[in-house]
């Protein structure tokens, strides 16, 4: 008998039957990945074509569906010459028939053909059966409707068509749940066919009841929203394809004529319409993206519908207020509109909407600072224009003040207020941590340009823009220390500042007060930490400017003007000294160099002034040289003293070269000295060449032009010293340049006497000579190759 086990025994094995199962089961995968990646990596071999053959162009589905296509195009072709030329010799009943019959086979040949898997040849057959349909109806209207209005007929045609067409793509199996590779055979071009007919009844309904652009805009939204209604429903591709791009077009379409409609309106009856279609364009929009991400619409293009929409319903408001407000206000009432759609997003609404709503409301708000951008770049730069008329006499009012000429926009009275509402909006809106920062940098600024403009858009008095400007710059200059990136705060002030000094050029009292007021806002900012770069030149700036102005003011004459400028130079060099900042100290330096030359250049009209001033600023440079980091400096202080010394001697008529540079030459042998005596490496040429040459190259010049003595004896004494110098120290460069400026010196000496006797001569002496000396030359030319490597290791060997 058969022993039944327990069922403890049972379990038993049957856990040890699977427990084999799944270790046979890992065994089989392994081995199938392992087959898996070697087919991968190898490569595949194809058989080499045979001797003569040609591999084909293109694939035999290809053939198929261009001679399908081709065939398709040529029977429509053909049903389109018939029914348009080629019955006159038929009767009415006869075309009917004709092309009914025909009609009814195309429609009806694809049923078979679906049966039998020749999906191909019956979309193509399926195809001019449709357009045989159109034919239909163009010959049911030419023969039997010929006075019905051509427009109504078409609405008609194209809506019966329209649910002729789906009612047979649904009879032929067309897909309605799915097109993916499950579906059964079925066509795919009556649907799409027929949602393409639907985008014409409303619109020509409209037009052909002349109903007027309200009413085709609206057919043109609701036509819109069908298709939008297909495109997020529907899950057939070719469907939302088709019905995607008619929602895009004729919504594009629609609302860019309600807009239109909206701007032109002139009342508020006309302006209440076309806000009607605004608001069903942005419900259209806004119930699109509602639902997103879902087949057909990703969360992106959620985003940018929810946007459009925003959009829309902005433009409806707006121009619902544009018609009861005054022109001025009409970018106002729509930023007011924009604001309310941001504050109106709230977290209850899906992520899409909520960000196409920020993003509509900041297209409004940048659109909104582009309108006001002119206003606040005509306070910037036409305050520049008193440069040319200064202290002309003060302006009536600050807007006078501030255009000086330029246009003035019209209808900017409400650019402050505009500026003032974007700036709030970007504080409260913006909340996100990686953003609030730029946030609050964007409001400071639209509020830096709300403040900026207030006094020339109200025509303020002149002395109370003034007053405002100054204010304007010492608030920015106050906040500075508090803000997060204190340039945001720093670049307004500047700005604001230096309109401000030109403002004031047309009153000599203004400038005096407002360049002194200035350097005294810009010199305390200086002194916070972290402050100097952009305050302490702006200081010492606007201090240059206040010297030139105080000098004005005292009637004195450029040169002397330039020595209350070179304070300023002083000043740098002091306040650059005692800076522990890097960028302080360089931006003090640079701003003290550029005084620096101000002052050089307005004393040029009086020599004897230049050179003090250019003394007085080797001194400043000397003394900046002092400091350890600052040692390159000494040379800027040793040209400026070298050029002071020549403007002094030019101004007193000397022209003795010598007297100009001996004062470089004896510097420069000194210097030369002191660097042979520290290092050794130096050579002669670096040290004493530049000295040298300084003093006895123009005195050479100065000698080959002079024709008296003394000049050419004291020239060939110098040279012949600096000649034995080098020989007695075995130095190369004075040896060399002494002796050759001593050699030339002679030859000019000698100049006249050899003239002399080569006019003596008679005319075959010179080529006899000539030939003399080539063949002395010739027959010496090894002995003087020889001394000339001994002259030569000589030279070497010195330094």
């Amino acid at each position: 008998m058969t022993q039944i086990p327990s069922p403890a025994d049972e379990l038993r094995l049957v856990d040890t039957e699977l427990r084999q199962l799944d270790a046979r089961r890992a065994v089989l995968l392994t081995r199938r990945a392992w087959l898996v990646h070697a087919l991968r990596a190898a490569p595949v071999r194809t058989a080499p074509p045979a001797p003569g053959a040609r591999r084909p162009e293109t694939t035999a589905p290809g053939v198929q569906n261009a001679l399908l296509l081709l065939g398709g195009v040529l029977l429509a072709v053909a049903a389109i010459a018939f029914t348009l030329v080629g019955w006159g010799h038929l009767g009415i009943t006869g075309r009917s028939l004709v092309l009914g019959a025909v009609t009814v086979a195309a429609l009806g040949a694809p049923v078979p053909l679906l049966r039998r898997g020749l999906r191909s040849t019956a979309e193509a057959l399926a195809g001019t059966g449709l357009v045989l349909t159109v034919l239909d109806a163009y010959a049911l209207y030419a023969v039997a409707l010929p006075r019905t209005d051509g427009v109504g007929y078409a609405a008609l045609a194209s809506t019966v068509l329209a649910v002729v067409w789906a009612a047979y793509g649904i009879a032929l199996g067309a897909p309605l749940r799915t097109d993916g590779p499950g579906a059964r055979p079925s066509l795919r071009l009556p649907l799409p066919a027929a949602v393409v007919a639907a985008q014409l009844p409303l619109l020509l309904w409209a037009v052909a009841a002349s109903a007027g652009a309200y009413a085709v805009t609206a057919a043109l939204l609701v036509t819109a929203a069908l298709d939008s209604a297909l495109a997020l429903r529907v899950p057939v591709r070719s469907v939302r394809a088709v019905a995607a791009t008619g929602a895009y077009g004729l919504g594009a379409w629609g609302a860019l004529s309600a807009g239109w409609l909206s701007w032109t309106s002139t009342g508020p009856s006309a302006a209440a319409r076309a806000a009607a279609l605004l608001l069903l364009a942005a419900s259209i929009a806004l119930t699109a993206a509602w639902g997103a991400p879902r087949p057909g619409l990703t969360a992106a293009t959620a985003t940018g519908v929810a946007t459009a929409g925003g959009l829309f319903g902005v433009v409806a408001f707006g121009g619902l207020l544009r018609t009861s407000l005054p022109d001025a206000w009409t970018v106002p009432g729509h930023l007011v509109c924009a604001i309310a759609l941001l504050a109106v997003a709230g977290a209850g609404l899906p992520a899409p909407v909520r960000r196409g709503a920020a993003l509509a409301s900041g297209c409004v708000g940048a659109l909104a600072v582009v309108w006001a951008l002119p206003v606040v770049v005509i306070t910037l730069v036409g305050p520049a224009g008193w440069a040319g008329s200064v202290w002309s006499g003060a302006p009536a009012d600050a807007r006078e003040a501030v255009t000086n000429g330029l246009p003035w926009p019209a209808d900017a009275v409400t650019a402050p207020l505009v500026l003032a509402l974007v700036a709030a909006a970007s504080v409260v809106a913006v909340r996100a941590a990686a953003w609030r920062p730029h946030a609050l940098a964007c409001a400071l600024t639209l509020a830096w340009a709300a403040v900026l403009v207030l006094p020339a858009t109200l025509e303020l008095p002149y002395l109370v823009g003034l007053a405002v400007h100054g204010l304007t710059t010492a608030a920015l200059l106050g906040y500075a220390d508090r803000a997060v990136r204190p340039l945001t705060a720093q670049v307004p002030a500047v700005l604001t500042s230096l309109g401000l000094a030109f403002l004031a050029l047309a009153s000599e009292a203004a400038t005096l007060t407002v360049l002194a007021t200035l350097t005294a806002l810009f010199a305390a900012a200086a002194l916070r930490p972290g402050r100097g770069p952009v305050a302490a030149p702006a200081a010492l700036g606007y201090a240059t400017a206040l010297a030139c102005a105080a000098g004005a003011s005292l009637g004195l004459q450029p040169q002397h003007t330039a020595l209350l400028v070179l304070v300023v130079p002083v000043a740098a060099a002091l306040l650059a000294a005692r800076s522990e900042d890097a960028p302080t100290t360089l931006s003090i330096e640079i701003t003290g160099g550029l005084a620096g030359l101000l002052a050089v250049a307005l004393s040029v009209a009086e020599p004897a002034l230049l050179a003090t001033v250019l003394a007085l600023c080797g001194l400043i440079a000397a003394g900046t040289a002092v400091r350890e980091d600052r040692r390159p400096v000494g040379y800027a202080a040793a040209a400026l003293f070298v050029l002071a010394s020549w403007v002094r001697l030019a101004s007193w008529g000397v022209g003795f070269p010598e007297a100009y540079t001996l004062p470089v030459t004896v510097p420069a042998l000194l210097l030369g000295a002191f660097r042979r005596r520290s290092d050794d490496s130096v050579s002669s040429w670096t040290a004493y060449a530049p000295g040298l040459s300084a003093t006895l190259a123009p005195s050479l010049l100065a000698v080959w032009g002079d024709g008296q003595w003394p000049r050419p004896l004291l020239l060939g004494a110098a040279a012949l010293a600096v000649t034995l110098l080098g020989a007695r120290h075995r130095l190369q460069a004075p040896l060399v340049l002494g002796g050759a400026v001593l050699v030339l010196d002679a030859l000019h000496e000698l100049a006249p006497y050899v003239v002399q006797v080569v006019d003596a001569l008679p005319r075959w002496t010179p080529p006899a000579l000539a030939g003399l000396l080539l063949l002395a030359l010739g027959a010496t030319y090894e002995q003087r190759i020889r001394d000339a490597r001994r002259v030569r290791e000589v030279l070497g060997r010195m330094d």
